[in-house]
């Protein structure tokens, strides 16, 4: 690279010989010294311009210089000092070497110089002059045991001439505006300037020198290292970066992953990260002293080389330590270990596992270093820290920033463990208060999928389709607010009391009336003196008839659902948004849809439309638009289920538990159904029985008739006797039941009791408990139903 600035050129002798040993670059300079043009040696090899013919840098360091013996033009014999640089090689290709010496030597100079006249040389800091043209008039002792070259030897050269890095350009251009401006100026630089390659960081202080005049004569350079201020600022640097980037999920993976991430190449040319399972009783971890072989599985590598080729176990993979590895001594000792093949720590080890000898020989391994992973007390895994491009062994500084980073690494690494274990322990917990799979019913088809949040750990949501009398079905979906554990035992706690009420056939508005009554006592219990607390929750509960194809809706708080009618598009049920559970004393309010066989109902929580990508509105059209292009009449509600999920829920998963249920409903024919009017007279009971077993013939069930008789005739007469007019019966059937149900106006529910031996009655629901699969009562808006439901299979 030439400066932007004029230089004398012929005063370095300078040549550069490639790898094969051939001259390709001489200089003005060069010809000085020894004749040679550039056109007679170029091209050729550079041996034939020493004496002995010899190769003089057959070395593997990065610098070389010395006295050798060179033939000059005229065929004489002149010994020259010479500095060689090993030059970079560009791509896969080899290197070469760059010379240079200096042509003018140290001659007189005038007693008046002010190059000469500066009295600076017996600092203790490494002072060196050079003149206007750039190039190194004198240097103190101390500046020759920096730059590891004698002032005799060098005088005369440029800074690119004596340390051929891309640093020593931007120095001498630093040198030229001092030497232009007349003002000083500080650089700030890390290069290696001695010949051992070893980095330093470098304050180079110029400041211009003037004669009597004022004119500038040439620049003083005062280099004081400050390695240890820049290696301490690096590696506190590197301490706060892996604060920030080390933890930033509860997944141990990736912060195993994380870990190593930040060690490479800060620390290590290759880091592994092998962890101890947890046990499998589902303990913290190991807390007794572990002992040789010790077995990890490996959790996540890193290297400088793309795709870690320097690693035998891959992720997941188990792999055991035995006694002698640096990995198990340093588990059994508690403290890091540092190793090294030219100690000979890594001998033993390595006769035990000639794959790994195989692969340290391949890269050249020549350090490791093992931190355990301990976080309160618990040992985790080993972090293992390998280099084999860096020359520079482990220091203990080194030891020191690996175990700060790796203590940090632990904690975060203990509690996505610990985080892992609770979110476990609350999916089995909600999984086991959900519904395994939903009943096969008369009124609907269903199908449903629950997925826990990605990040925030399991919720409240549920959902649930409970079989009601009369063929009737409720379908009910919620959410708890909140998140964990506590969150999923109120979830079971609000659907075990839905199911209560659903069982006495509680309106819509007034099941959520009573759930909102529990959510309040469940926030009072789970305050604390004085305050209240946090429990919420929505809900959405629907009630279907496949009889009248009628269905009552009514909400707390939650999202309306999609309904999808036969042939229709999918739109969302207009209903009363109603208040979330849990601020006590408001209202609700029932909505009355009429729906043709076949509609499908969606139902969900607000997980599956709540993200951070799109509003709501963008949310509720991409549903419906995942719902029209399935279901139909006889389409597949798994597959819906499905495809709604993957449309809607982005990659990484939902932001919170999403609960999804969806129903297709059915209608129950007018053949299946059969009513009648009651009179109020007790002697017409007996027309009535056999109506009743006329109807039963009909329908192909004489096997149900003695049963459903009498059956028939203990409801109806208790309705005559203790009910009001009118009175009404009805049978309704489908492939697996009879139901038989009489209704009157009057709101006195009956009740079960044993009668004693004098007692006349009291005995007709006791025979109708004991004849009939279930029995129960309802009331309705005219008064009460008394039913029964007789199995027309035999139940193994």
């Amino acid at each position: 690279m030439s400066p932007a600035y004029p230089f004398d050129d012929s005063a370095t002798a300078r040549a550069v010989i490639d790898a094969t040993g051939t001259l390709v670059e001489w200089n003005e300079g060069a010809r000085r010294l020894l004749g040679h043009t550039a056109a007679e040696v170029v091209g050729r090899p550079a041996a034939e311009l020493l004496a002995d013919g010899s190769k003089p840098f057959a070395t593997r360091a990065a610098r070389w210089d010395g006295t050798l013996t060179l033939r000059h033009r005229d065929g004489s014999m002149l010994p020259v000092w010479l500095l060689a640089h090993r030059r970079q090689a560009e791509g896969d290709g080899p290197g070469g070497w760059l010379l240079v010496t200096p042509v003018e030597g140290d001659g007189p100079r005038p007693y008046d110089d002010p190059l000469e006249r500066a009295h600076l040389l017996q600092s203790p800091c490494a002072i060196a002059i050079y003149d206007e043209r750039l190039r190194l008039r004198r240097m103190n002792p101390a500046m020759t045991e920096v730059l590891g070259l004698p002032e005799e030897r060098v005088r005369g050269l440029r800074i690119p001439e004596m340390s051929d890095r891309p640093q020593s350009e931007g120095l001498e251009q630093h040198l030229h505006h001092v030497l232009t401006t007349g003002r000083g100026h500080d650089v700030r630089t890390h290069l290696p300037i001695g010949g051992d390659g070893r980095m330093n960081s470098w304050l180079a202080r110029m400041a211009p020198i003037t004669d009597e005049k004022g004119r500038v004569r040439g620049v003083c350079v005062a280099a004081h290292d400050f390695t240890d201020q820049y290696l301490a600022r690096e590696r506190l640097q590197l301490v706060n970066e892996a604060s920030v980037r080390i933890g930033t999920t509860l997944d141990v993976t990736r912060t195993a992953q994380e870990l190593a991430d930040v060690c490479v190449p800060a620390l290590g040319d290759f880091v592994s990260v092998d962890l101890l399972d947890p046990p499998e009783a589902g303990g913290e971890s190991f807390t007794e002293l572990l002992t040789a072989p010790v077995s990890l599985r490996r959790a996540a590598v890193r290297s400088i080389n793309p795709g870690s080729p320097e690693a035998v176990a891959k992720p997941g993979q188990v792999d055991v330590y035995p006694a002698n590895s640096p990995q198990a001594d340093s588990l059994v000792a508690g403290h890091t270990i540092v190793a090294s093949m030219e100690t000979g720590d890594l001998a033993d080890w390595l006769a035990w596992d000639e794959e790994r000898l195989e692969r340290i020989r391949k890269y050249g391994i020549h350090s490791t270093m093992s931190v355990p992973i301990q976080a309160r007390g618990l040992t985790l895994g080993v972090a293992v820290l390998t280099r084999f491009r860096r020359a520079d062994e482990f220091t203990p500084d080194d030891v020191l920033l690996a175990e700060e980073i790796t203590a940090r690494a632990a904690v975060c690494i203990d509690n996505a463990r610990r985080y892992s274990r609770e979110r476990q322990t609350a999916l089995a917990l909600q999984r086991s208060l959900l519904p395994r799979s939903l009943p096969r019913t008369a009124a609907v088809e269903a199908a449903s999928r629950y997925l826990p949040a990605a990040r925030a750990g399991v919720g409240g949501d549920w959902f649930d389709v409970i079989p009601l009398s009369g063929m009737r079905v409720a379908m009910v979906v919620g959410d708890v607010v909140g998140h964990g554990i506590q969150a999923s035992a109120t979830m079971g706690r609000l659907r075990t009391a839905v199911r209560t009420l659903a069982d006495i056939d509680l309106a819509p508005d007034e099941l959520l009336t009573h759930l909102d009554d529990l959510v309040v006592r469940l926030s009072a219990e789970a305050g604390s003196e004085g305050s209240p607390g946090e429990v919420g929750a929505t809900c959405l509960y629907a009630v279907y008839d496949p009889v009248s194809r009628h269905c009552t809706v009514a909400r707390a708080g939650h999202p309306a659902p999609v309904m999808i009618l036969p042939g229709g598009t999918p739109q969302e049920v207009d209903l009363p948004p109603g208040p979330p559970l849990g601020l006590g004393g408001l209202p609700f309010e029932c909505a009355e849809l009429d729906l043709p066989e076949g509609t499908v109902l969606s139902l969900y929580t607000d997980g599956l439309i709540e993200t951070r990508e799109r509003d709501m509105d963008s949310s509720h059209a991409l549903l419906c638009e995942a719902l029209a292009a399935s279901p139909g009449p006889t389409g597949s509600l798994e597959e819906a289920c499905d495809r709604v999920l993957h449309r809607l829920l982005p990659t990484g998963g939902a932001l919170d538990d999403v609960a999804l249920l969806l129903a297709r409903t059915r209608g129950l024919p007018s053949s299946q159904v059969a009513t009648w009017d009651i009179p109020a007279d007790p002697a017409l009971v007996s027309p009535i029985r056999k109506q009743v077993l006329t109807q039963l013939g009909r329908w192909e069930l004489s096997e149900v008739a003695f049963t459903a008789e009498l059956v028939v005739s203990e409801l109806v007469t208790n309705a005559i006797r203790y009910g009001s007019r009118p009175i009404r019966l009805r049978l309704i059937h489908d492939a697996t039941t009879l139901i038989c149900e009489v209704s009157d106006t009057s709101h006195t529910a009956p009740h079960l009791r044993r009668a004693k031996t004098w007692d006349e009655g009291g005995r007709g629901l006791l025979l109708v408990a004991q004849l009939t699969q279930r029995w129960g009562s309802r009331h309705t808006a005219e008064g009460k139903t008394i039913w029964s439901e007789i199995p027309l299979v035999d139940e193994e």
